[in-house]
């Protein structure tokens, strides 16, 4: 049994995959290795997600199988500094040089071949220029694609190798012995065109594949782009610029004004405000000063302040969410590992299919209609090339990660992006969630003129009460000037509040019953007054001595904006709400009288939320769960889909599949506006390669010949092969563009 704490995950560059079916075949070999947990390799990231045990299988190990099945993994795929870098995600620098110098040579084939045929010794130049094509551009995927068949592996490569070379070496033969077709009353046609144009398609559609894989992740190049890469640094009281990868835990660092914060730290000296709207989405600055966090990759404004480094490199926020969505943009969908299974056939189905055209055309019409058998062959091999079905999952799954991540939404993985589309039922707690998390004094009416003492009084008690409202009035009377002072004695009373003594005098403050047991009058005009209060969610805090009430506090935490706004919008989308919370019966009920909430329950425990939620399981319901605090990581674990505020517990969010950065919840409709748009992304693009495949390889066959006398040429097939593929990138892509998520239907 291996230790947890030996177990690593890592997000690797994989380098000379051509297709899904290479990526299946990376992912079997990673998975294959003792000592790995799981392997996940995404063709359109390019990448390999992988957690093992260090103890058990090293990286430069899992590197050299990846080697021995024909790939390659980069394993320095971080800077020094812990951002990703991102020059590792060019793939391969030379495809634009091989497409452009494919198409620049199949210019002059397509030329001979249309308008010279009957010319002398056009064969042999169109031979030549085909040659060059295959050794100058399409070496690679002869390389490649002989190797894994003979390794049992065929893929995309192995199908374009295999109908390049029947087009060329069908027409070598008519080239060197011409008069073996013209004795039996034959044309000797030659391919060469064929052959050389289908190299340059599928270069071609591999370089536009290519671009707007790129454009996919512009979520994280926009996350990249936030971190500067040179420092100022207080050294022996001297300022000295150095690359952050030099930086160490405690070094100070000197912020001016508009300089973006190279690193995590906390303010030692000096004030400022800072604008976190890159990271957090608050787009408002936040004043900081002394011991304040500020993060990197936001920027400072007008003051200068002094930090004190407190992370660097791969520990820092923003190196987190850039991790985060890289690994969840490189996470499978559940639909996708059926269509992983359906590609790792598809090619030995392909070329079975490809054999059985060449010889029903054979039999059927004999040695005159060997040239129709051997184009309708290649056509076969070339147009049902899986990669449209490979791309049709992971790009709309990259772009759609890629778009929360952009509206302050990380999404985990694929599975989370793909299960938040079904969800029905959305589980809200109150404070934090619906209400602001940090209560304030609102109202307070005193009996008595609020004298110093009197408020240094309350300002004492407050301060030693454990009552969650504590800090809300000791900040508010932290404003009006009071001060503490060490009292004769002080009980704390479970449940009501606290007693204390000053000098000869007794003193309480707490809620209504502490009131009553005290034995003091309260009037009526002050009964009423806090009836109203509580009607409108609000806490009140009864404060008093032996012989009076003094006065009436009252304290809420309230409802945010986006609350009134969201939870329409939520309904609109058919998401049933319900609010789960351990607040009092009353607080709960009004608050969900306010935004309209049916469904609502209060003075709930952890399991009881944890209970509540799998009887709407039982029930057939598809249920998310929004929490930001530590009692909510049961009911979170329990959901089908867990969603945490950004500014909550650590606990919460570690558990949770959805974080939203932000306190706003309106990002809750935009985040499933974003799943529904790409998941339905994912079908529009399956359904489509499905289709491309099931008209096209029948008329590539020939299946329209003996009606319509429609051949399709393997330059045509090639030709919408990267066709279907781009089509596939450029739908996905919509998303991108689109406000908030959504696309056309």
């Amino acid at each position: 049994m291996k230790k947890a704490d030996t177990l690593v995950t890592k997000v690797l560059p994989v380098l000379d995959m051509g297709c899904a079916i290479c990526a299946h075949h990376v992912e079997n070999t990673v998975k294959s290795l003792p000592g790995i947990q799981c392997a996940a390799v995404h063709f359109a990231t390019q990448s390999l997600n992988v957690s093992f045990y260090r103890d058990a299988v090293s990286l430069p190990k899992i590197q050299q199988a990846v080697r021995n099945a024909g790939y390659d993994l980069l394993l320095d795929e971080e800077s020094s500094d812990g951002i990703p870098d991102e020059e590792s995600n060019q793939h391969d620098p030379s495809l634009k040089r091989k497409t452009i110098g494919a198409w620049i040579l199949c210019f002059p084939l397509i030329l001979l071949g249309t308008f010279f045929q009957s010319a002398s010794y056009v064969n042999w130049t169109m031979m030549l220029l085909t040659i060059g094509v295959i050794l100058l551009s399409g070496r690679s995927f002869y390389i490649n694609g002989f190797r894994n068949l003979f390794r049992r592996q065929p893929n995309m490569d192995t199908l374009v190798a295999i109908s390049t070379s029947i087009a060329f070496l069908f027409s070598l033969f008519n080239t060197l012995y011409p008069e073996f077709w013209i004795h039996r009353g034959i044309t000797p046609h030659v391919y060469y065109e064929a052959a050389g144009i289908i190299i340059a398609f599928v270069l071609l559609g591999k370089l536009i594949e290519e671009k707007a894989r790129q454009e996919t992740t512009f979520a994280i190049h926009g996350l990249l782009g936030l971190q500067p890469r040179m420092a100022l640094r207080i050294k022996e009281g001297k300022e000295e610029k150095v690359p952050i990868s030099l930086l160490q835990i405690g070094d100070l660092i000197p912020i001016h004004p508009d300089e973006r914060i190279p690193v995590d730290g906390i303010v030692t000296e000096g004030s400022s405000s800072v604008d976190e709207s890159m990271i957090s989405g608050e787009s408002s600055p936040t004043g900081k000063t002394k011991g304040d966090k500020v993060l990197a990759g936001t920027i400072n404004q007008k003051g200068t302040f002094i930090l004190s480094v407190t992370q660097t490199g791969k520990e820092t926020v923003l190196a987190h969410m850039v991790r985060m969505i890289r690994e969840a943009q490189g996470s499978k969908a559940p639909v996708q590992r059926i269509v992983d299974k359906i590609s790792s056939i598809f090619v030995p189905v392909l070329l079975g299919l490809a054999l059985i055209t060449f010889l029903c055309w054979w039999l059927i019409g004999g040695e005159s209609y060997l040239p129709y058998a051997v184009l309708t062959a290649v056509s076969v091999l070339v147009i049902a090339c899986p990669c449209a079905l490979g791309l049709a999952a992971p790009i709309a799954t990259m772009v759609g990660i890629g778009k929360a991540a952009d509206n302050h939404i990380l999404i985990k993985d694929a599975f989370a992006l793909e299960n938040l589309c079904r969800v029905d039922t959305l589980i809200l707690d109150k404070t934090g969630i619906l209400t602001e998390g940090v209560p304030t004094v609102t109202d307070s009416c005193w009996q008595t003129e609020p004298h110093v003492c009197y408020l240094d009084i309350l300002y004492t008690a407050e301060l030693k009460s454990e009552d969650p409202l504590s800090p809300a009035i000791t900040r508010w009377l932290e404003d009006s000037g009071g001060t503490a002072f060490e009292p004769t004695g002080f009980e704390s009373i479970p449940g009501q509040g606290v007693r204390m003594q000053v000098g000869e005098v007794s003193y309480w403050v707490g809620n209504l019953p502490l009131a009553q047991h005290s034995g003091v009058e309260i009037p009526e005009c002050i009964r009423k007054r806090a009836r109203k209060w509580e009607n409108e969610c609000k806490r009140v805090v009864y404060y008093g001595d032996a012989k009076s009430l003094l006065a009436i506090i009252a304290v809420t935490g309230p409802i945010k904006r986006s609350s009134f706004s969201t939870i329409p919008a939520l309904q609109k989308q058919g998401v049933e709400i319900h609010i789960l919370s351990g607040d009092r019966e009353q607080d709960v009920a009004t608050v969900a009288k306010q935004l309209g909430i049916r469904h609502f329950r209060a003075q709930l425990l952890p399991e009881e939320k944890e209970n509540y939620i799998l009887a709407l399981q039982a029930a057939g319901r598809k249920v998310a769960m929004v929490g930001d605090g530590i009692y909510d990581s049961q009911a979170l674990a329990r959901a089908d889909v867990s969603i945490a505020m950004g500014k909550g517990d650590e606990t919460a969010m570690n558990v949770a599949m959805v974080t939203l950065i932000t306190s706003d919840l309106s990002l809750l409709s935009k985040a499933i506006r974003i799943s529904r748009s790409s998941v339905r992304l994912i079908h529009q693009n399956l359904f489509w390669a499905f289709i491309y495949n099931l008209i096209g390889i029948p008329v590539a066959a020939g299946i329209l010949y003996p009606s319509f006398g429609i051949l399709l040429s393997p330059v045509l097939a090639s030709a919408a092969m990267a066709f279907s593929s781009v089509s596939v990138v450029v739908n996905s892509l919509r998303l991108k563009g689109s406000k908030q998520g959504e696309t056309e239907k």
